[in-house]
């Protein structure tokens, strides 16, 4: 065998044994990532309320709604970064009511 054939049929096999690695470590993490069965609609529910974004009236800041502090307005409920963001936004209510 020539020097250029062994050495194409070793690249050849570190190719095949880098790839079976890979799978394996693939099928290894998908299985411990799996961890207990659980119901595939709850599971989704709430994914879905842990990624929905708020934004807060009085500095700007967006954040998830799982984490803000919510305030009920009337009909609608705003969400806030802060207690100081929401006493602001009280305070600036009473400003109004007062001159209304």
């Amino acid at each position: 065998m020539t020097f250029l054939a062994r050495m194409i049929r070793y690249l050849f096999w570190v190719l095949i044994v880098s790839w079976t690695f890979r799978l394996l470590s693939r099928l290894v993490t998908s299985m411990v990532r799996k961890g207990p069965a659980t119901d595939p609609d709850e599971f989704v529910a709430s994914e879905s309320v842990g990624r929905r974004l708020v934004r807060d009236p009085v500095c700007g800041t967006h954040l998830a709604e799982t984490i803000a502090i919510p305030l009920r307005n009337g009909d609608e409920t705003l969400h806030f970064c802060s207690m100081e963001c929401r006493d602001k936004y009280r305070q600036g209510i009473e400003k109004l009511a007062a001159h209304a």
